[in-house]
Formats: structure tokens, C-alpha cells, sequence
């Protein structure tokens, strides 16, 4: 855990518009600045970096955060990664939460010299692929260029049992076979990669920490991965993302592929927004963290059973991630066809267009489902009801999950009421203002939130998403000893991950097309504070008379204590 000292001393010391700008180009507007937004496509600006504040917003897809998430949505990094390199730039050293034990602290000291001896490996293989004809000859007839190549640090490990022994003296170092560089057996060493194609495999920061290798010559197995080691953990990385990063960027979109030389052949092409997991199934990790960089996410597969396996297994890892605003397709090749030899025979227009015409994954679920039953009989009905079952309890996104809902009934020819695992309809509610007064007083609240103390939730429309998401921000806000010392950019990093985000997201950035000063905010939330008590009913008011002066009975006190309770349920303000 990260002291709050520390992330709000940091976050007063870095200026988030230099930081968007050297990703986003940035123009002032007024008081703030505008630019493309990074996080989709647009063609009129809408993303807005505030340096009074320091956060910032998008207008079109309401991104929001502070220089810390910006770091983490765009470059894709976690969290304590995003706060190191921010405190690299301005010179802060991370402190240490707790003492670290001998063990950690060697662990620590050791992970930085693994990635100098794998970084070391990659220089060695690089110089290897420039001293082989046969291996630049392969290259070439796969139609790759040098420059590829160089993007790409594509490397030769040369046919010798121990070539990188020329380039480590000390080739028996456990650093080595800590790194999957070398094995060790019956008291022989002996390199791993022999005879390969290297292709290195990069962290979200841009170090080496894998290796994949594509044999040359017939030989088994036909690619060969580095092994689980404290620098490389298969399940969370997927190789070409520093490559692709840009190109998913500008396209929206990110295609994940099944092989090394996939990437790198659709790179060539111009289609760089492709990347590969690493011999390893689809996981969450994958998906959670391509969907945080791309607005759509598309799995490209081989036509036949192995392929159709594979994508099922996606599917299923991407149910509960799904988002409503950001598709995920499954792309099948004609049979015989690779993402290589496709993009090779149709070109980038060709290979473009069949990724635009790939299944949704609510098409992808159904078609399966569909193929499993006869939907003729009674029986077959049943059965895919069954089956669909707990496919759509997985669905998180409550649009997509309706919509999915929606067409197995119809398939199951039942009604969607009739349905056992339905979700929950929303209550119908009245017609409201278009800027109800809790929406009022939750904007102005962003000017000074310690002012939330001051709210009695009992004067709120339980209805309403805007009294659910000041409820949730004022329990966030208690957890702090003085709210009143908390900066814009700590409040816009402590929305992040609320139930109610989205609204209150666009509350704070609300305040910034108001350009109130902060004296001015303030009073418009008192003057709001007198119109919500003005509008509660008499009943009401004397009800509360009666409670806070002890005289109300068990059963009035119990229905205005449900009052102040108000309803987390609600749909976000856009």
C-alpha cells in the first residue's frame, strides 16, 4: 500500500498536462487543454486536461482521472508501476510501506539483475541473426523486411549447445537458469534456445522478460516460450504490446492472434494493433487489461475445432468482462489460412474487412448454443435454455446481458419474464428535470467535498443515480481523518472503482464547464442544501422534527431511518 502522503505529495509535484503531452497533442482552450482523445476515435476534441485541477476528461467517452490513472489507461501499466515512473520523473523515491525482510530485499536486488542478464541475451541474439545467412534467409522467404525485424528485436539463437557462453563468461551463474535461458540437468548445462528465431517478449514498461523461439529447420516443438520465471508470468502478458500500443490507439481496435510471426506479418502490413498470447490459454488478466487500452477487442482464430475450442475458452474467460461500450468479436480464418497467409494473399484491405465482419460474442455464444439443440422440439428448447443458463448469469454488462436475455427467450420461444435467471427489471420511475437538484448539489460538492458532512441524505431522491452516488462518495470521504487537505486529482483517483463512477466522474468534470470559482461553488451548494428542504413534503418535515427530538415511535423512527438509506440502484447521468 501506498502512504496517501506520498501519492498526494507526488500528484502536487507532477504537472498532468505535461505528462498527457507526451502522448496527446495538446492545445490550450480558456482555462484548460484540449486534444484527441487517446481512449477513442474522434475527430472533434473532447478530451480535456485540467492543470488547476489535475485531472482529466472526455466529453465523448468520459475517461477520467488523474496523472496516475492516465499512466495506467493508456500505457497500460498497474498501478504501483504507473506511481514509480511518475516519481522517477520528478525525482521522488517509492518509500518502503514496511521493513522488507532479508528474503524480499535479496528477491528485489536479484529481479534487477535478471532483467539486465535478459536484456544481455537479446543483444547477443540480435548480433547472432546479423552473423547468420540461413536464419535472414528464412526471415526473407516469411516476407519479412529488415526494418520489421529491427521493430520487432528479432534475434538468432545459434545450433550450439552453449552459444551463450561467448557472451556470459560465467555460464554457470543460477541468474541463467533462473531467466529460462539455460538448463540444468544431471549436472549439465546446456541453452534452452538452439536453432531459433527469437522473438523477445516485452513487460508494459518496455524490459525483457521472455523469450519465444520459432524453429527453423523440422523440428519439435515448432515454437518454444520461456518458462515461468520471477520476471515472466505467461497468463498476464501477450507479446507485440509495446509494439501495438500506438497503432490500438489510433484504430480502436486490438486483434489477438495465436503466433509470434502472426504479429509481426500483420505489422508489416500495417495492421499493428495485433498481439499473441504466449502458449497459453486466454485469461483474464489477457482480456481486462487489452480491454483497458482498446474500444474493441477481437480474438482471431483458425477455422477448424482446435480454433473453435480455443475461442470458447476466450469467451468464457470474457462473459464477465464484457462491456457494454466496448464489443468483443471472434474472428474465424477460412480453413488452411493463418493471420500470415491470409494478410499475405488479401492485403490489409482484405484482412480489415474480415475482421470487420467478425461475430459478436453474444453471436459467437448463441451460434454455439444454438448447434448443441434441436430447437424444433420441446426438448431442444429446454435443453439450450438450460444450457444458456449460466453462460448468461456471466454477463456483467447489464445492457449487453439484457440484450443477450432478450434473444434467448425468443430462441426458446418463452417469454423473458418467464425466464428463471431474468435480471431484474429496473423500477419505473417518474419523469425528472433535466438537472434534478441532487445532480446540482453533487457537481458543486467537487468545489470543496469535505462539504459532504453537511448533506442530510434523508433530503434525496432515493431514486435517483445522483443521490446513490453521493451517498457512496460520502462514505469514501469518512474514511479520510481531514477531507478538507484532499487535492482535485486525489478525489478524481478516488471515484475510480465506485459503483457509481461514471456519475461522479462526470459530476467533477461538470464543474469545470461551470468555471464557478470555488467561493461561488460553495454557496450554489448551500442554496441548493435550502432548496432540497424546501421541497421536502410537511409530513415529512415534521416527521424529522420528531425524531431528532425523541419523541417519534418505534415505527415512524424505523420509516425515516429507511430514508436515509437511499437506493444504490440507478441509471448514470450522461
Amino acid at each position: 500500500m501506498i502512504p496517501e502522503s506520498f501519492k498526494q505529495d507526488l500528484l502536487n509535484r507532477v504537472d498532468i498536462v505535461e505528462v498527457v503531452s507526451r502522448y496527446v497533442q495538446l492545445k490550450k482552450g480558456g482555462a484548460n487543454y484540449l486534444g484527441l482523445c487517446p481512449f477513442h476515435g474522434e475527430k472533434t476534441p473532447s478530451f480535456t486536461v485540467s492543470p488547476a485541477k489535475q485531472f482529466y476528461h472526455c466529453f465523448g467517452c468520459a475517461a477520467h482521472g488523474n496523472a496516475i490513472g492516465f499512466l495506467m489507461a493508456y500505457a497500460g501499466l498497474g498501478y504501483v508501476d504507473a506511481v514509480k515512473d511518475l516519481a522517477a520523473a520528478v525525482g521522488m523515491k517509492l518509500p518502503e510501506v514496511r521493513v522488507p525482510s532479508p528474503a524480499q530485499a535479496a528477491r528485489k536486488e536479484r529481479e534487477t539483475d535478471l532483467y539486465a542478464v535478459m536484456d544481455k541475451a537479446m543483444h547477443f541474439y540480435r548480433a547472432q541473426l546479423r552473423q547468420s545467412p540461413k536464419a535472414i534467409q528464412y526471415l526473407k522467404q516469411r516476407g519479412l523486411t529488415g526494418e520489421i525485424a529491427a521493430r520487432f528485436r528479432i534475434g538468432y539463437a545459434p545450433d550450439d549447445w552453449q552459444g551463450l557462453k561467448t557472451v556470459f563468461a560465467d555460464y554457470e551463474d543460477k541468474a541463467l537458469v533462473e531467466c529460462g535461458l539455460v538448463i540444468e540437468h544431471e549436472g549439465k548445462r546446456y541453452d534452452r534456445f538452439r536453432d531459433r528465431v527469437m522473438f523477445p517478449i516485452f513487460s508494459a514498461r518496455g524490459a525483457v522478460i521472455g523469450f519465444g523461439g520459432r524453429v527453423i529447420a523440422d523440428g519439435e516443438p515448432k515454437y518454444l516460450n520461456s518458462p515461468e520465471t520471477p520476471l515472466f508470468e505467461k497468463g498476464r502478458e501477450v507479446y507485440g504490446l509495446v509494439q501495438a500500443r500506438d497503432s490500438i490507439r489510433s484504430a480502436g481496435r486490438v486483434l489477438v492472434v495465436e503466433g509470434y510471426m502472426d504479429v509481426v506479418a500483420l505489422a508489416q502490413f500495417d495492421l499493428g494493433y495485433a498481439v499473441a498470447t504466449l502458449g497459453t490459454a486466454t485469461t483474464p488478466v489477457h482480456v481486462s487489461k487489452l480491454l483497458r487500452l482498446a474500444d474493441e477487442l477481437v480474438f482471431c482464430f483458425d477455422g477448424d475445432a482446435a480454433g473453435r475450442k480455443a475461442a470458447w475458452r476466450a469467451l468464457e474467460v470474457s462473459l464477465p468482462l464484457a462491456l457494454d461500450h466496448k464489443p468483443v468479436r471472434f474472428l474465424f480464418l477460412p480453413e488452411g489460412e493463418d493471420p500470415d497467409t491470409y494478410v499475405r494473399s488479401h492485403g490489409k484491405e482484405g484482412f480489415e474487412k474480415l475482421a470487420g465482419e467478425a461475430q459478436t460474442l453474444s453471436q459467437f455464444l448463441l451460434g454455439e448454443l444454438r448447434s448443441q439443440s434441436d430447437l424444433g422440439t420441446a426438448e431442444g428448447r429446454a435443453r439450450f435454455l438450460a444450457a444458456a443458463r449460466p453462460h448468461v448469469q456471466k454477463i456483467a454488462a447489464p445492457a449487453l446481458r439484457l440484450q443477450v436475455l432478450k434473444a434467448v427467450a425468443e430462441l426458446g420461444r418463452i417469454s423473458q419474464d418467464a425466464s428463471s435467471y431474468r435480471t431484474t427489471a429496473s423500477p419505473r420511475v417518474q419523469k425528472r428535470p433535466a438537472y434534478p437538484l441532487e445532480w446540482k448539489l453533487l457537481t458543486r460538492l467537487f468545489a470543496r467535498p469535505a462539504l459532504a458532512f453537511e448533506i442530510d441524505r434523508t433530503l434525496l431522491d432515493a431514486r435517483l443515480p445522483e443521490s446513490a452516488a453521493l451517498g457512496e462518495l460520502i462514505e469514501k470521504l469518512a474514511q479520510f481523518d481531514d477531507p478538507e487537505r484532499l487535492t482535485d486529482a486525489i478525489v478524481a483517483e478516488l471515484v475510480q472503482g465506485t459503483r457509481h463512477a461514471d456519475v461522479l466522474s462526470n459530476a467533477q468534470a461538470a464543474l469545470l464547464e461551470l468555471k464557478l470559482t470555488q467561493a461561488e461553488a460553495v454557496s450554489e451548494f448551500h442554496s441548493v442544501l435550502e432548496a432540497l428542504k424546501a421541497r421536502e413534503p410537511e409530513e415529512e418535515r415534521i416527521l424529522r422534527s420528531k425524531v431528532l427530538r425523541g419523541v417519534a415511535s418505534a415505527e415512524e423512527a424505523s420509516h425515516f431511518l429507511k430514508k436515509a438509506q437511499p437506493n444504490s440502484a440507478g441509471r448514470s447521468k450522461t
